[in-house]
């Protein structure tokens, strides 16, 4: 059941900063980042964390929540 939970929570968590980032409503802001607090104190209580840890992972990017893709290459010269 947990795991279904983190699922949900982590949901709310995109649902909320994707409206943060579009919405222009002082209101509608409000209640996105009430629905963004209530995100992290479920995954705080489901993790036995603390919710301003919870608050630093997830408010350190802002905007639409995307995936994020990450590349690297090594180049090695011979001789």
């Amino acid at each position: 059941m947990s795991k279904q939970w983190l699922e949900w929570a982590k949901e709310l968590q995109a649902l909320a900063q994707t409206g943060l980032h579009y919405t222009k409503d002082v209101y509608d802001k409000e209640r996105f980042q009430r629905i963004r607090e209530m995100s992290w104190q479920m995954l705080a209580t489901l993790n036995d964390s603390d919710m301003n840890e919870i608050k630093a992972l997830f408010h350190i990017e802002d905007g639409y929540q995307t995936p994020k893709v990450d590349t690297r290459a090594g180049c090695l010269e011979r001789g």
